[in-house]
């Protein structure tokens, strides 16, 4: 059996909290792992500290090799076999084996490889991850890009691969392939035997606990303030005795000043005593306070235009070299409406959004034709690089909006000053998403918006949307939120 070591881990970004502080377990490579946690908490950083691309200080113990996707490509408008090649050492038959067991036409190799879908370049990558069929996988978000067929498909497939971990906020497809799940969660990180649903489960009964143990200390601390003013109004009333023979008209007792004076010294020391003890006691008990994750809704900037309808479609097809990627398609996209493009990977729902904006670089035929309209996009891959402050004066954002979403979104105040690029997936993707809600528009075109982000967020998004309302052209591979938000659905199919 071989095991990865972790053993007194600490790691931190310039500027940022830690995300591992002393931090130790040790992991089978047998495992079919899960590694879970909201965006920003540390799942990719742990698996670029297991490969070694990081500094640290404690020790990592790595018996296997590893290898890790996604695996950067150098080059994509080679052909697709040579640009994966340029990055890893293969012969075709081995990537052609893997590539068999993915379902997938060995041909796309000879096709550039910034040509093929988003689901595509996926399973591509997946099946030169596992070329080297002795190294131990390390898988990021592997079901990006991918439709429900291909998620089912690659489920099928890790499950006869050895041992890896995989990062992905996908519940199905967690509780397919898993056998283990390690969390990363606010305050600790914990291992689970078992799939994702019996570590939710686990979790949300320790989240309940937390809650009810959250109420008992609130109703704690509220007693301990109130004795503590009560005893503070208390000690100053019965100081006021002190100068009690000034009050007393018509008696014959005069109060003994020295008496008065020094048990009022003695009750003003009593009560400094007790508040001071009562502050500690306060502050000892709101430190244990393990708040529940809050989600805010997002501030959505919709700009209403006068046009009745802002896009319109006739038998609309797009296509690479005289061959078109699915039948033709017609409709409309009015105000209000939420239009999802939905169909397998490669079929071209991403082609045809580049076409409403003339950006396709193959052939369209049909009309597409929209008015002048203001648009916000979130695409699939993240392009921007420096601060959010410089990338707001470039994109001509509201700076405080961009940060007011970004932290209902959940990025941490310590991320804000740190280079986009150098972000997490997630946090990159918060940015995209964040930038295009704070975009004063009248279309939203997203070209999937889910991708990288966690649970919460998504579920965040899709309230907001039902909230605000806004006008929305997108695809999306998750069916229960095109079920949730979408009010029109255009599948496409092959030609």
């Amino acid at each position: 059996m071989s095991t990865i070591t972790i053993d007194q881990l600490n790691f931190a970004y310039d500027g940022q909290a830690p995300l591992f502080d002393h931090t130790s377990f040790n992991l089978d490579t047998q495992w079919h792992l899960g590694l879970v946690g909201r965006n920003g908490r540390g799942k990719t950083t742990l698996l670029k500290l297991l490969l070694g691309q990081l500094p640290h200080t404690g020790t990592i113990t790595t018996k296997a090799p590893l290898t890790y996707f996604p695996q950067p490509i150098a080059d994509p408008s080679q052909l697709t076999l040579y640009a994966l090649q340029a990055g890893a050492d293969f012969e075709q038959w081995q990537l052609e084996r893997e590539m068999n067991l993915l379902g997938m036409d060995p041909d796309l190799l000879w096709r550039p490889y910034q040509s093929l879908s988003g689901g595509e370049q996926t399973k591509v990558r997946l099946a030169l991850l596992f070329v080297d069929q002795n190294a131990f996988a390390l898988i990021d978000e592997p079901t990006n890009h991918l439709d429900i067929a291909s998620r089912a498909l690659v489920a099928k497939y890790l499950q006869q691969k050895s041992g890896f971990i995989v990062v992905s906020h996908d519940r199905q497809f967690l509780d397919d392939i898993c056998d283990h799940v390690l969390a990363i969660d606010r305050q600790q990180i914990q291992l689970f035997q078992g799939n994702y649903t019996t570590y939710a489960t686990a979790k949300a009964n320790q989240d309940q606990q937390e809650q009810n143990e959250d109420q008992k200390l609130r109703h704690e601390i509220t007693r301990l303030n109130k004795t503590a003013q009560e005893k503070a109004e208390w000690s100053n009333a019965r100081e006021k005795t002190k100068f009690g023979d000034r009050h007393v008209k018509n008696s014959a007792v005069v109060p003994d000043r020295g008496f008065i004076g020094a048990r009022s010294a003695r009750m003003m020391q009593k009560r400094k005593n007790l508040e001071h003890r009562m502050d500690k006691e306060i502050q000892a008990k709101s430190g244990l306070l393990k708040s529940i994750e809050t989600i805010d809704p997002l501030t959505i900037q919709v700009v209403p235009d006068h046009h009745p309808v802002y896009v319109h479609a006739d038998q609309v097809t797009v296509g690479f070299d005289g061959q078109t990627l699915f039948e033709p398609v017609s409709f409309d996209v009015k105000p209000g409406d939420r239009v999802a493009l939905v169909g397998p990977n490669g079929i071209g729902k991403s082609s045809l959004l580049e076409a409403l904006i003339d950006q396709f670089p193959g052939t369209m035929s049909g009309t597409f034709t929209h008015p002048d309209l203001s648009m916000s996009w979130v695409r699939q891959q993240n392009h921007a690089s420096g601060t959010l402050k410089v990338f707001a004066e470039q994109q001509h954002l509201d700076y405080q909006s961009l940060l007011n979403n970004l932290k209902k979104l959940g990025l941490e105040r310590s991320s804000f000053n740190t280079p986009i690029e150098s972000l997490s997936m997630g946090q990159q993707k918060k940015v995209a998403l964040a930038a295009s809600l704070v975009t004063p528009a009248s279309l939203y075109v997203w070209d999937e918006p889910l991708n990288y982000l966690d649970l919460f967020n998504q579920d965040q998004l899709a309230e907001s949307i039902l909230t605000a309302k806004p006008t929305i052209l997108f695809v999306e591979h998750d069916e229960a939120f095109v079920k949730r938000v979408a009010t029109k659905v255009i599948t496409l199919k092959h030609a």
